[in-house]
C-alpha cells in the first residue's frame, strides 16, 4: 500500500501581505502535486487536516481545493481529509456522502457515539484501515463520548479506545493534533498557533497504529517512533520555517503487518523560495547586489544600524531588480521593547499565544508569561472555535483563569 501524507496546505493564507493564491505560490504547489501523483500512481492521498487558512475561506481557496482534489479524482486516487484547528469541519464536510462515490472520504466533526470515519482500503497483502480524527478538542470528546475528558492526551485516547480495531489488521491514523514525546516538543516555525505545552498528545496513544499520518506542526519530522510523523506544511509559511532544508509530501509504503513502513519525502521546489539574510547593512547589500538567482521572498535582519524609509527603499529595490521581494526588514540594533524595535510587524502570521508571548517578554523584560497566561490566551483561541462548533461555552474557566491573572497584575 502506496500513499501520500500530506498536512497544513493553507489554503488562502497571505505572507506578510503576500496572498499566496494570487501569487501562484499555491496554485504552483498544487498543479506539481498532481503532476507528482500522475508519475506515482499512489493507492491514496491523505490529508491531514488544516487544507484552509481560516473556517471561512475565500472563494479562490476553495476553488484551488477543489481543483486539487477534482485533479486527484480523475487519476482515480482516493482522497482521505480531515478538518484541522483552522478548518470549519462543518464546511467541510458538506456533501461528504455523495462525496464518498468519487473515492473523496472527509471526516466530519465527531458526534455520539464517537465512531470515527473508517475507510478500508486492500492490497496484495489484505486490508489496510484508516481511522480519521478531527481536530479534537476535549470538550468535543466528552459531549460525543458522554463523559468528562479533563485534557486533550485523555481526549484522544478515550475515542480510539472507543472504536473497534482489529490488531490483526494494518492500521493507519489520521490526525491533526499537537504530538509530542515525553512531553518534549520539537522547534517549531512560526506559524503554528499551538504553543507553550497547550493541548498535547503523547505519542504512545497510537501505539495500536502501523502508521500515523499527522497534521497541525509545519516541520516534518518523526515523533517518539519512525511511524509516527508529521508531513509538514507544503511551502514555508513563515521565515522560521525555512530551517527546515525541504518541503514536500512524504510517500509511505506499508509492507505486510509487522513491518515498518517505508517513508521517503518527496521534495516540490516552491514558486518563490523564502531566504532570510542577516549582518551589518554594508554585508548585506553587497551579497544581495551579487546573487543572481531572482524570484524570491526575502528577511533581512540588520545588525549595525537603524531603520530608515530611505534604507528601506534602497534594499526594496535593489531586490526587485530580480523579480525578489522584501517581505519583512528589521533591525537587532538597539534593545529589545525601545522605539527602535523591528518596524515590520508579524501580526496575522503568528499564532495569538506566541504573540502575547513576545509582547510579554519584552514588556515585563523576562523569559514569558507563565503557565496560567498561556493557558488563559490559548482557551481564549479555543472559545471561537467553540463557538463554530456551536459546543457549550465554558465561561466559568475562562473567567476564572481571568479573574487570577488581573489579581496579579499581570494584565
Amino acid at each position: 500500500m502506496r500513499f501520500f501524507h500530506l498536512s497544513d496546505l493553507h489554503f488562502g493564507k497571505s505572507l506578510h501581505g503576500v496572498n499566496l493564491l494570487e501569487s501562484g505560490d499555491q496554485p504552483h504547489w498544487v498543479e506539481g502535486f498532481l503532476t507528482l501523483a500522475a508519475r506515482t500512481g499512489p493507492d491514496a492521498v491523505v490529508i491531514a487536516g488544516d487544507v484552509y487558512d481560516r473556517g471561512a475561506p475565500a472563494a479562490g481557496a476553495v476553488e484551488l481545493l477543489d481543483r486539487l482534489l477534482t485533479g486527484l479524482s480523475e487519476l482515480g486516487i482516493p482522497v482521505l481529509l480531515i478538518p484541522g484547528n483552522h478548518d470549519s469541519p462543518q464546511r467541510l464536510a458538506f456533501g461528504r456522502r455523495l462525496l464518498e462515490r468519487q473515492g473523496l472520504h472527509i471526516a466530519p466533526p465527531l458526534t455520539a457515539p464517537g465512531r470515527l470515519t473508517r475507510v478500508t482500503l486492500t492490497d496484495a497483502y489484505g486490508p489496510v484501515d484508516f481511522w480519521l480524527i478531527p481536530y479534537l478538542f476535549p470538550a468535543l470528546a466528552s459531549a460525543a463520548l458522554g463523559r468528562e475528558l479533563r485534557d486533550y492526551d485523555e481526549a484522544l485516547r478515550a475515542v480510539l479506545a472507543a472504536q473497534e480495531l482489529d490488531p490483526a489488521r494494518r492500521n493507519v491514523v489520521v490526525a491533526h493534533q499537537n504530538v509530542t514525546a515525553g512531553g518534549a516538543e520539537a522547534e517549531r516555525g512560526g506559524s503554528e498557533s499551538a504553543v507553550g505545552g497547550v493541548g498535547q498528545v503523547d505519542f504512545t496513544a497510537f501505539d495500536g497504529f502501523d502508521y500515523a499520518a499527522l497534521g497541525h506542526i509545519h516541520a516534518g519530522y518523526s515523533v517518539g517512533r519512525s511511524a509516527v510523523r508529521y508531513a509538514g506544511s507544503p511551502l514555508c509559511y513563515h521565515f522560521n520555517e525555512t530551517k527546515q532544508a525541504q518541503k514536500g509530501p512524504l510517500l509511505v509504503t506499508l509492507g505486510p503487518k509487522g513491518t515498518t513502513p517505508d517513508i521517503e519525502l518527496m521534495p516540490l521546489a516552491p514558486l518563490h523560495p523564502l531566504r532570510c539574510n542577516t549582518g551589518s547593512y554594508e554585508a548585506v547589500r553587497t551579497a544581495e547586489a551579487a546573487r543572481t538567482v531572482g524570484g524570491e521572498y526575502v528577511s533581512i535582519t540588520l545588525t549595525d544600524r537603524r531603520i530608515t524609509p530611505q534604507l528601506a527603499e534602497d534594499l526594496r529595490g535593489l531586490l526587485e531588480t530580480r523579480d525578489s521581494l522584501l517581505l519583512e526588514l528589521s533591525s537587532s540594533f538597539r534593545s529589545v521593547g525601545s522605539a527602535d524595535s523591528p518596524v515590520v510587524s508579524e501580526l496575522g502570521q503568528r499564532g495569538l499565544v506566541e504573540l502575547f508571548s513576545d509582547f510579554y517578554a519584552q514588556k515585563y523584560e523576562s523569559a514569558g508569561p507563565e503557565e496560567a497566561e498561556l493557558v488563559l490566551l490559548a482557551r481564549a483561541e479555543e472559545l471561537a472555535q467553540r463557538a463554530e462548533l456551536r459546543l457549550p461555552p465554558e465561561e466559568a474557566q475562562v473567567e476564572a483563569l481571568l479573574k487570577d491573572a488581573l489579581r496579579r497584575g499581570k494584565l
